[in-house]
């Protein structure tokens, strides 16, 4: 299938599955008139690159994952890697929440003096 296919196949764009292949996550083949094709598995690997950057892995961390994305990435048990690689994102995810957090309650606190406390934060 080309690129446009599989793009509305997998719910993606042409340019992020150009990002993909880049990456070495996903590949094709060329046809005589220079057109990307690729093989009806693709469909599978890139739905499952999707899972995992919607889970908050990054591509880089996505490559660990590579022995499994033409399967079924949300039901098979994580490797050791896999699952390391998975804590080490969630930990950033968690410290970037938290200065995020602190860094809107600094805003709302410094809102409420200016306003005589008029202004509520929203949680």
């Amino acid at each position: 299938m080309r690129i446009g296919e599989l793009a509305t196949a997998t719910g993606t764009t042409a340019r992020a599955l150009r990002h993909y292949e880049q990456a070495g996550l996903i590949s094709s083949e060329r046809a005589a008139n220079g057109y990307r094709v690729y093989d009806e598995t693709a469909v599978v690997r890139v739905r499952n690159i999707r899972y995992l950057l919607a889970a908050g892995l990054t591509l880089e961390d996505v490559q660990v994952f590579l022995p499994c994305l033409d399967g079924d990435v949300a039901a098979a048990p994580p490797s050791g890697k896999g699952l390391r690689v998975a804590l080490d994102r969630l930990a950033v995810l968690n410290e970037r929440i938290a200065a995020q957090t602190e860094a809107r309650d600094r805003l709302a606190a410094a809102l409420r003096e200016r306003t005589g406390g008029r202004v509520r934060p929203v949680a």
